[in-house]
């Protein structure tokens, strides 16, 4: 029996349950059933706050004497071990947590949840392999709390809600790192059958939170927090999926509203409770990246300024706030002010590399975009010696930006393109079974430097760029749209210049698709038609980048929808959409046409939101 099928029968058998004197309606212990039109159901009411000093970090008696419960205990705990977290004490955090993940719900899910920021930030695979395996530990403790459904269940204690949205959540940060492991469709749809308990437990939260036989407890600020944490990452990650995706999560009960999902993640950010850092984060990395790396890159800056700046104020060093203040500043275009940032944030603490090798990411393509290669390879030797992310993909950008360079300037780097390029397939891993798309992407691209006298990549910075949407970064700044403009003029002349080969024609296509995106970016539309309708014209003879065919189709109905021609635009787009499919980034396209075509037919997102009332 569902949770709520137990919570509506207590709701008829209210009479009963009033009468009797040890389910007293006035306890806040209770999930009681009372009639008051009084009531409001939105209001919160909760008195943990989070202290402005280490010292107070230590209490965690009642200012007024009265007894506390051991989850008001707990909870107070666990965002004194997240406040030294966001402080950069991580291993104090930790230690803090470490010693009652046995026993405490809680306790069992923030140390969770920080081993599995630590595998976001930095894909590891030990990381993420480390915080599947916690997370799943944490399940198991918040299972025990969790009520026995029996048919004769008429109510449930506050701490049995409490473990409800506990367990909720654990499952729902499995399925994110279900995700982080491979984009492919099947993970998605592999992990939405798993979690598909998660999903419906929200769901049946989130009807208890609106309706009027709801009592409040001493803990019901953290408690909605938790539902607004889980519904409004639901509705925003599924309204995120691709249509056919989507339609398979639909068949087993899903369904998904952007705007909705941002509502309620917004509202959860806006109290000071446990859950209000993390749809804080979900909130900026949905503004910063997902909605560029995943959709057409228009993520709402100003909403990502103003959720961070409280907390920049508040953890004026603080990583992972400088982290999203240097994204931000990069998305803007702004990249003088994203390196400063960045370096800021590897300044602040040397606990955890991780961080550091995050910001190396963001500063190698802040360097890209600046077509400063040099520094631009610096930051991808960094990586590759510190960080295990995909080895393959740095030995491929540490060979892509030698490309760019003289052969005297090379000298001084002790590495050839040549020989990096070479070792790429060789360094091919696996996460949990599953290659990485973006490793796939730059073994396929490498292996043309296996022959005896290969031919080189025209431009293979400036095409790893596109698959990250970088272009939309640069768009911002004519002078650096300009430079790119200029990198692929030269790239274009060489080709001119060359004798033809078998991949002459998937590189000139590769060139004319970069260059319409700078043209676009530029104003000049009617050259950058030009030049997208140029790849489609050599479909048939691309023999090897067949993603560039789809992508192009992609771009042009971009175009299309600038100059409000949406029938055309939605044309193309469903074109790429329907008619290809088994080519590099596949997924990712197919995430970036969903996006257009919501922007194309005007509508919201997928689905129907989660009703506001029972």
């Amino acid at each position: 029996m569902s949770f709520i099928a137990n919570w509506r029968r207590s709701v008829k058998k209210k009479d009963a349950m009033q009468a009797e004197t040890s389910d007293s309606p006035n306890s806040p212990s209770r999930l009681s059933v009372v009639n008051s039109p009084e009531l409001d159901p939105i209001i919160t009411d909760f008195k943990l706050q989070l202290p402005d000093n280490k010292d107070a970090l230590e209490s965690t008696k009642p200012s007024n004497g009265c007894l506390r419960s051991d989850l008001s205990l707990a909870l107070e705990d666990c965002m004194a071990a997240l406040d030294l977290f966001l402080r950069n004490d991580f291993e104090e955090a930790q230690t803090r947590l470490r010693s009652r993940t046995k026993d405490s719900m809680y306790h069992a899910l923030t140390y969770a949840t920080i081993l599995e920021m630590q595998a976001m930030m930095t894909f590891d695979p030990e990381h993420i392999l480390a915080a599947g395996n916690t997370m799943k530990e944490a399940q198991a403790v918040c299972q025990r709390y969790r009520k026995k459904s029996t048919f004769t269940s008429k109510n449930f204690t506050e701490e049995e809600l409490h473990a409800e949205v506990c367990y909720a959540e654990c499952l729902l940060q499995r399925a994110a790192l279900t995700f982080l492991q491979d984009e492919n469709m099947i993970s998605f749809i592999k992990g939405g059958i798993k979690v598909r308990n998660s999903y419906q437990t929200y769901k049946e939260l989130h009807t208890v939170l609106q309706s009027t036989s709801y009592t409040h407890g001493d803990n019901h600020g953290h408690f909605e927090g938790g539902v607004k944490l889980g519904v409004g990452a639901f509705n925003l990650m599924i309204s995120m999926l691709p249509t056919r995706t989507l339609r398979l999560l639909e068949f087993v009960g899903f369904s998904g509203n952007k705007e909705f999902g941002l509502q309620q993640l917004l509202e959860g950010s806006a109290e000071n409770t446990f859950r209000s850092f993390l749809c804080n984060m979900l909130l900026l990395c949905y503004h910063t990246f997902m909605s560029f790396i995943l959709g057409t890159g228009e993520g709402d800056v100003e909403d990502a300024e103003k959720l961070l700046l409280p907390y920049l104020r508040k953890y004026p060093k603080g990583s992972i706030f400088l982290f999203f203040a240097g994204r931000i500043e990069e998305i803007k275009g702004n990249l003088d002010g994203a390196i400063n940032r960045f370096e800021e944030c590897c300044e602040a603490q040397q606990q955890w590399k991780q961080f550091h090798h995050m910001c190396y990411w963001e500063l190698m393509w802040c360097f890209t975009y600046k077509r400063h290669w040099k520094m631009a390879y610096f930051y991808a030797d960094l990586l590759s010696k510190e960080n295990s992310w995909s080895k393959a993909t740095y030995a491929y950008m540490k060979a892509a930006y030698l490309s760019m360079l003289t052969k005297d300037d090379c000298l001084t780097f002790g590495e050839t393109e040549l020989t990096l390029f070479r070792q790429v397939p060789g360094l091919k891993q696996k996460i949990a079974g599953k290659s990485l798309p973006t490793e796939k992407f730059a073994i396929r691209k490498a292996r043309r430097y296996l022959a005896e006298n290969p031919i080189a990549l025209p431009a293979p910075p400036l095409e790893m760029m596109y698959i990250w949407n970088g272009y939309t970064v640069i768009g911002k700044h004519k002078d650096l749209t300009e430079g790119m403009l200029k990198t692929l003029d030269e790239a274009q002349a060489k080709l001119d210049s060359s004798p033809r080969t078998e991949f002459s024609i998937d590189d000139q296509c590769l060139v004319s698709l970069l260059r319409g995106l700078c043209l676009k970016h530029l104003g000049h539309q009617e050259e950058a038609e030009h030049y997208f309708t140029l790849v489609l014209c050599n479909e048939t003879q691309i023999k090897y980048d067949h993603y560039l065919v789809p992508n192009a189709l992609l771009e042009h109905g971009l175009l299309c929808l600038e100059q409000g021609r949406n029938d055309e635009a939605i044309k193309l787009l469903e074109t790429a959409k329907q008619n290809y499919k088994n080519y590099s980034m596949e997924s990712r396209t197919h995430f970036r046409i969903q996006a257009a075509l919501h922007k194309a037919k005007g509508i919201g997102e997928n689905g129907i939101h989660v009703p506001s009332s029972p």
